[in-house]
């Protein structure tokens, strides 16, 4: 096993680690420090917050959220196939056909459901 292999992969890592951490040690170096009543409030969207931070959400926000994320990455293996479209041929178009359109069943039966609705 030859170690000089793997100095490429500690340089990396090593960059990663200076990228990181050496901003933020500058920026507590170098920067001012000067603290008011007025920046140490917390506030929310330029005015005072007027609820717990830690306040519940309803169930349904999540529900939208991971579909819209599902939907969000499936639509995303589009691109990629649209871009080899020449090399995949008619096997690759019929595949991605049949995605289409079971991820199309799958949106219309959430919609069935009654999950995209927000009252």
């Amino acid at each position: 096993m030859n170690l000089e292999n793997y100095f490429p992969v500690l340089l990396f890592i090593l960059v990663g680690i200076a990228v990181g951490v050496l901003p933020q040690i500058l920026g507590r170096v170098l920067g001012p420090y000067n603290p008011t009543a007025q920046k140490l409030s917390p506030y929310e969207c330029g005015f005072e917050a007027f609820e717990d931070a830690r306040m519940k959400f309803d169930v349904r926000y999540y529900l939208v959220a991971i579909l819209f994320i599902l939907f969000d990455l499936e639509v995303a293996f589009l691109v990629p196939w649209a871009v080899a479209m020449h090399d995949v041929g008619m096997v690759g178009f019929w595949a991605m056909m049949i995605f289409i359109g079971v991820l199309t069943l799958g949106l219309v039966y959430e919609w069935k459901k009654g999950a995209l609705d927000w009252e």
